[in-house]
């Protein structure tokens, strides 16, 4: 049995039966309670802190475990409906309100109800992470010296020497001078927009793009300007475009393996890009999500553009989050110029630093021999998943298309089709048990044609790719 599955049960078990002592009577001991229900003695103990935390037992060190005093009734709510004036008024010179709309990225971090295939998630499955290496690597961290210590604000040098290889490749043209290591790839964006537009300035991004981007740029009160893109990434003629139009000095993009389309940036549109950001005096950030995602058959990939650009035009953003798991939110900014120091200071004001214990587990886990093998395996499976699930909608679901089956990344990027919007789409699809996510958050502007994205990466296995196009056939069959 799994001990996630044991530590619910046991606190079932010992919740049903509470009543049965009376108010601060004392509970069985832990021995007993191991005894009893044999399990170990981490399930007792991790039972008793989750009734801890519901308020139903109270746990004193040497004492054991009490049934807890009923909680008094919560106080009455005041009247905060003062607040809707004051977050929604704007001062003087304020151009863009500072609404915060997060529902693209909660879409993608909601559990969906039991039972629904979850195709909508941004994380790989439990079954894909590499599990048993993060707990050992977690075990050696906590063993280093001065391990709980204060770490550099700008990151390990281990560490960041390490992403310096990674983002540089074999020409070394990043150092870890470059690196600041981040809280993950969501925090690095924020840093990164913040350092390098003030609110009301416009901002490139590409057409359609992830909602975490748009909802980062609309929380910081600027505005995303949306540049369309097509099978070899965005389109420089457009971009040149609107960089003349809007006065814009950021454009954000995902060369490799964009999210939602999966499309690669061509070798030809890479030099073209970065001249053109560098004629409009801009700055390019490349949000390098899915390198470590790549495909089996992906073939060799392009080098990143911050291994290319001398003149400090690219903000790097890396992360290990996507190809690990979602708790371990280490990351990396890399930038040449001024602009490191502005982005170092946005951090340390934010957050101060990345805590010490997991950026040496960071370090523990690339550095050991299960990494490879973890990238390897990965690589694998994402390949068979894309196939199971591309061939899966060919065969039960021709009218949804899927213009460009992606070469790496966990996501593909489908067209309706059938006469249904991505909305209407959606909710049929969620009512025969199964979750994807709407094309329309990932446009910051109207959307050319209804989409949605389906992920592979957060489902079991192959089987319930399968299950859930044919549950999809149901759905949106013509009987549904």
């Amino acid at each position: 049995m799994y001990e996630r599955s044991s530590v619910a049960e046991l606190a079932e078990s010992l919740r049903s039966e509470l009543n049965r002592y009376p108010l601060g009577g004392k509970l069985p001991s832990s021995r007993a309670l191991v005894e009893s229900y044999r399990v170990s003695p981490v399930t007792v103990t991790r039972a008793l802190a989750q009734l801890a935390a519901e308020g139903l037992v109270v746990t004193r060190p040497g004492a054991g475990a009490f049934r807890a005093q009923p909680r008094t009734q919560a106080p009455v709510p005041g009247d905060t409906s003062w607040q809707a004036v004051a977050l929604s008024a704007e001062g003087a010179g304020e151009v863009v309100p500072r609404s915060v709309d997060a529902s693209g990225v909660l879409a993608t971090l909601t559990v969906p109800p039991t039972g629904v295939i979850e195709l909508n998630g941004g994380y790989l499955h439990p079954t894909l992470q590499p599990e048993r290496a993060m707990a050992a690597a977690l075990a050696r961290a906590g063993r280093r010296p001065g391990v709980w210590g204060r770490p550099p604000v700008e990151g390990l040098a281990e560490l960041r020497d390490w992403f310096a290889r990674e983002i540089g490749g074999p020409a070394g043209t990043v150092g870890a001078a470059d690196v600041l290591v981040t809280a993950g790839g969501q925090s690095a964006l924020t840093t990164a927009l913040r350092a390098l537009a003030p609110p009301g300035a416009p901002i490139l991004v590409e057409s359609p793009t992830y909602p975490g981007l748009l909802a980062i740029a609309r929380s910081s009160g600027c505005r995303p300007v949306p540049v369309p893109m097509d099978a070899d990434g965005v389109r420089p003629e457009l971009l040149a475009a609107a960089f003349e139009a809007t006065g814009a000095r950021v454009f954000v993009c995902q060369p490799l393996f964009q999210n939602p389309t999966g499309a690669v940036l061509s070798d030809e549109r890479r030099a073209e890009v970065l001249r053109i950001a560098r004629a409009a005096g801009a700055f390019v950030v490349e949000d390098d999500y899915a390198r470590s995602l790549v495909h089996e058959d992906s073939g060799p990939l392009p080098a990143t553009l911050a291994s290319e650009d001398t003149d400090g035009v690219v903000v790097h953003v890396r992360s290990l989050t996507k190809i690990t798991s979602p708790s371990l939110r280490v990351g990396a900014l890399t930038a040449r110029g001024p602009v490191r120091d502005r982005l170092r200071a946005i951090q340390v004001v934010d957050s101060f630093f990345v805590p010490r214990p997991l950026q040496e587990a960071a370090l523990e886990l690339v550095g050991a021999p299960a990494w490879p093998r973890h990238l390897k395996a990965l690589a694998e499976e994402l390949r068979h998943r894309r196939d199971t699930l591309l061939g899966a909608l060919r065969r039960e679901l021709p009218e949804v298309e899927v213009p460009h089956p992606p070469r790496g990344g966990y996501q593909m990027w489908a067209r309706t089709g059938g006469g249904l919007d991505d909305v209407a789409f959606t909710a049929a699809a969620l009512r025969a048990g199964v979750q994807v996510a709407p094309g329309r958050p990932f446009f910051c502007a109207e959307p050319p044609a209804p989409y949605v994205r389906m992920s592979f990466a957060g489902v079991s296995g192959a089987g319930e790719l399968t299950e859930a196009v044919r549950r999809l056939r149901s759905g949106l069959g013509p009987d549904a």
